[in-house]
């Protein structure tokens, strides 16, 4: 019981986390909601583990989330009224280069605010996928399928993190999200057709 006690918000949030992962596989609006509850709750989380990236990218998340449900909402809204709803598409070759530099910048960015500000043990992974979740979520507010591609790298990048960490149960369900990503990444493939 003490162990259940100690471990309840990680629990509670990897549910959320289910949650969010089918919504996400079925490319539905509500991910976004769960979206916006999950990374709140997440950033005292990971605070409380010395992951100051990963809580505020957790913080990120909570405000993209209500971008996201924006942007899809709006795409729904439009193609109500005739317009092209938003769809999933390739992520176009003209944007590689400055997203790349956005990634870049992001990393060594984040890098720079652990070392210099907090007392990280991990700054480098920690802001790699950091910097990598940000294009990652940016993507998928797209709806680009590419970003199933960015979220296997962070999920099995991340599932280390925590189980290095000891945040056990948020490893179980990163390393989840890899095999779901991939299911994902064929799922929308098929949706694409």
């Amino acid at each position: 019981m003490d162990f259940l006690i100690a471990h309840w918000l990680d629990i509670f949030t990897t549910l959320l986390g289910l949650l969010y992962i089918a919504l996400e596989y079925k490319a539905s609006i509500w991910l976004w909601l769960v979206g916006i509850v999950m990374p709140a709750l997440d950033i005292w989380l990971y605070w409380s583990h010395g992951l100051y990236g990963d809580a505020g990218m957790a913080a990120y998340y909570t405000l993209a989330g209500f971008y996201g449900f924006a942007a899809w909402k709006v795409g729904q809204s439009r193609a109500r009224k005739g317009h092209a709803p938003l769809l999933i598409s390739h992520f176009p070759r003209r944007l590689w280069l400055p997203v790349g530099v956005v990634f870049v910048l992001l990393w060594v960015g984040t890098y720079a605010m652990l070392v210099r500000f907090t007392n990280s043990t991990i700054p480098v992974t920690d802001a790699f996928t950091n910097a990598l979740s940000f294009v990652g979520l940016w993507l998928l507010s797209r709806k680009y399928i590419e970003q199933w591609v960015v979220w296997i790298i962070v999920d099995v990048v991340s599932t280390y993190l925590y189980v290095t960490k000891g945040i056990p149960f948020k490893a179980g369900l990163y390393g989840l999200y890899v095999i779901i990503a991939i299911m994902g990444y064929r799922k929308w493939k098929l949706m694409m057709s």
